[in-house]
C-alpha cells in the first residue's frame, strides 16, 4: 500500500501499520454486519421545500433610505470605485 500511496514505509513501521489496517478492516466488517432495517434518510426533518407566501410589506422610500449618509449622488448611495 505505501507504494500505492507512493509514501515511504520504513520497516519496523511496517508491522505496525499493517496491525493497524487490520484492526480498521476488522471494523468495517463489523459494520457490514450490522442489522440495518431501516430506510436511509436522507434528512432528520421530514420536511421539504418548505415555502411561505411572498408578502409585501412597508418598507423606507429611497429619500428616508438616504437621509443617513452623506454619501449619495442622484438618489443612489455613493461607494468608493473598487476595481
Amino acid at each position: 500500500m505505501g507504494w500505492l500511496s507512493r509514501i515511504k514505509i520504513e520497516s519496523d513501521d511496517a508491522e505496525r501499520l499493517a496491525k493497524e489496517l487490520d484492526t480498521i478492516l476488522d471494523y468495517f466488517q463489523v459494520l457490514d454486519n450490522v442489522d440495518s432495517d431501516l430506510a436511509p434518510l436522507h434528512h432528520v426533518l421530514e420536511l421539504s421545500n418548505v415555502f411561505r407566501d411572498d408578502e409585501i410589506t412597508e418598507s423606507l422610500t429611497a429619500d428616508e433610505a438616504l437621509s443617513n449618509t452623506k454619501m449619495r449622488e442622484n438618489g443612489y448611495f455613493r461607494v468608493p470605485r473598487i476595481l
